[in-house]
């Protein structure tokens, strides 16, 4: 389902446009829950009794739950009469808005008897119709066991033929009903089981089958979670997952002093986490707290959405941005508009530290008895609208040091903004420069050179580049500001962000150029496989200037898992302890400045517990253009993406 969310007029609804998803995001929203039963009697009285207690929707058997339709034998075959109620019972809005159909229980595709399979069969095509024919929003279809690749043909050949629009969720428990707790008979003995594949067998079963779907995007999941939970590493690969739902059994609330149902700090964690994901919540089972309403399971879930943690000034800068792909700027070739300078100016972390880098800067330099005759040069490359020279200036006024200020910078519209600041406020202490930082010739060589050309893998945007080029006119003990900056990689899981890039193919391009391409990204939802590691290393000023790179890293996993691609991040040190970071675990706190960058794999890659992953990045220069290349070379090898450049590059 592209999501289920309140909206005026109608309690939910599948489709909403990415405005309206923020605005309900950004007022935060109240949670969206259906009631789930097995039996209903009278669907329009059922469903306003629902409604009343303040469910959105319903989830609901379209056909009798005993009633196993007979397609193979006379004469049950050929039974007259309707097989299950009419649609004239709601009104088609209702059926569009407020129905979540649920295959019948008995159902079992793959089974191994045949007759059971082609009953199953027909009376599983049968269903899939009728919802189809009800204009359903979502059918819910559950995973009993591994072998589902029956199942997952027939709904795959009813989603590709037809012009319906449901969406799909795949009912999976987080634990198999077998491997809980409540199964274990004390001092009955026990096969000795490896805890970690009872961990993971159901999200194998998962796996399995939207492989055999080819990760199509109208199936996603609905995790069911149990009194019993799987390890933090199992729940962290699960809401890597494209969850949609979660079903809550009433059997996993506990009771606390006043007879109200609450969940405890374990299932509390996981339901916090699905809020992010903006998961909707389904209660199944009878009421276990009969002297209360059923109302209080729903309250209590709201009271721990309205507590959940604000979020931070990093996350509501990225809201409505999660998960969607934006190619990297290139500055370098392309000049900048007024609303992306004026974005990156509006953050709060990112200019005050290197204000602060250059004030240590000037103090060491300077010692205090030549404050009043030593005046550094600072030369700003890359100046865009001023704000680097206003931190240099300020910093300058807090050091109590003396300044003489080149702002260079090759786009003339904002050489304009520039010329007015100067007007208006600079004044002589700072000399504009409409040049290309790499061809302009200095009238004095510079104690101090500013620059921000990071991308969100450090060096995607060329600083290398273009600080080796202006490297020449700067005093040969002189500082650059950021003096270095490495790239780190990590591996990832995310259908989510797999199912994005398929969708960026274009007609005019190689079919495979869309998977050889970064993207900038809010990584939203996803699995890291494994910490992040060190790719790429630059320094200045430099000696070598040869800024091509090769490097392998290994990863170690530990958990079974599926490998889409790489998250890269960046590091850097402006001075001494003067630093910034978008690495997760040193993530410059408040700076927004920067998302991390993907990149891809066209191939999913199954991964095995205790497996390693090795990668192989390279990053190529030929003096006209810079680009990446990348290849996996174990567990299994993939191919190299994007050789000699074919599908991306950064042009110089």
């Amino acid at each position: 389902m592209a999501s289920v969310s309140p909206k005026a007029g109608a309690r939910w609804s599948p489709q909403f446009s990415r405005t309206e998803a923020m605005a309900s995001a950004s007022t935060g929203s109240r949670v969206s829950c259906g009631r789930d039963l097995n039996c209903v009697p009278e669907i329009a009285d059922t469903l306003a009794a629902v409604a009343k207690l303040g469910f959105d929707f319903l989830c609901m058997p379209l056909f009798h739950p005993r009633f196993r339709r007979e397609s193979e034998l006379e004469p049950a075959k050929s039974r007259p009469g309707a097989q299950t109620r009419s649609d004239l019972l709601l009104c088609g809005r209702d059926w569009n808005t407020l129905i979540v159909g649920k295959l019948s229980q008995w159902i079992d595709a793959d089974s191994e008897m045949e007759t059971e399979r082609r009953n199953s069969e027909a009376a599983l095509a049968q269903e899939l119709n009728f919802s189809a024919y009800l204009g359903l929003p979502v059918f819910m279809i559950p995973l009993k066991g591994p072998n589902n690749a029956n199942l997952a043909r027939m709904l795959l050949n009813h989603i590709h033929t037809g012009h319906h629009t449901s969406n799909f969720w795949i009912r999976v428990p987080l634990m198999a009903q077998e491997d809980m707790r409540d199964d274990l008979i004390e001092n009955e003995p026990t096969a000795c089981v490896d805890e970690t594949s009872v961990d993971e067998k159901t999200w194998s079963w998962w796996h399995s089958f939207r492989t055999l779907c080819d990760y199509n995007k109208r199936i996603c999941l609905a995790i069911e979670v149990g009194a019993d939970m799987p390890s933090d590493a199992v729940i962290d690969k699960w809401l890597g997952e494209p969850i949609k739902a979660a079903v809550l059994p009433t059997s996993i609330f506990l009771t606390n002093k006043k007879g109200f149902p609450v969940l405890s700090k374990a299932h509390q964690r996981i339901i916090f986490r699905l809020f992010k994901l903006e998961a909707q919540f389904i209660f199944t089972g009878t009421s276990r707290h009969t002297e209360k309403d059923f109302r209080s399971y729903l309250q209590y879930l709201e009271y721990l959405n309205q507590n959940r943690p604000a979020p931070n000034a990093y996350e509501l800068f990225a809201k409505g941005y999660e998960d969607y792909l934006q190619s990297p700027l290139q500055p370098l070739m392309d000049n900048l508009e007024s609303q992306t300078y004026e974005v990156f100016e509006k953050d709060p972390i990112k200019y005050s530290q290197y204000q602060q880098a250059v004030y240590k800067c000037l103090l060491d330099r300077v010692p205090e008895e030549q404050k009043d005759t030593n005046v550094q040069v600072l030369m700003v490359l890359g100046a865009g609208r001023g704000p680097l020279v206003n931190a240099s200036l300020r910093a300058a006024r807090q050091a109590d040091r003396k300044l003489r200020v080149y702002a260079v910078e090759k786009n003339p519209n904002a050489v304009i903004t520039l010329e007015n600041w100067r007007f208006e406020e600079w004044g002589d202490q700072v000399t504009v420069v409409s040049c290309d930082m790499r061809e302009w010739e200095a009238p004095e060589k510079a104690d101090i050179i500013v620059s921000e050309l990071l991308g969100s893998f450090g060096d995607n945007e060329l600083s290398p580049e273009c600080l080796d080029g202006a490297q020449h006119f700067l005093k040969d003990d002189g500082v650059s500001i950021p003096c270095s900056y490495t790239s780190y990689l990590a591996p990832l899981s995310s259908s989510k962000l797999y199912n994005e890039v398929r969708g960026c193919r274009e007609r005019d391009k190689d079919p495979e150029c869309h998977f050889e391409t970064p993207y900038v990204v809010r990584l939203h939802n996803f699995h890291q496989l494994a910490e992040p590691k060190p790719c790429f290393t630059f320094t200045h000023p430099t000696k070598d200037m040869n800024n091509n790179r090769y490097q392998c890293l290994r990863f170690s996993v530990d958990c079974n898992s599926v490998l889409h691609g790489f998250a890269g991040y960046f590091e850097t040190t402006l001075y001494k302890d003067v630093t910034l970071s978008i690495k997760p675990d040193t993530h410059s706190p408040g700076m927004f400045s920067w998302f991390p960058i993907l990149f891809p794999l066209k191939q999913p890659i199954s991964i095995s517990r205790d497996d390693d992953i090795a990668v192989r990045f390279w990053r190529c220069n030929n003096g006209k253009k810079v680009w990446y290349e990348w290849a996996v070379t174990e567990p299994s090898c993939s191919a190299i993406h994007n050789p000699a450049g074919r599908s991306y590059t950064i042009g110089l």
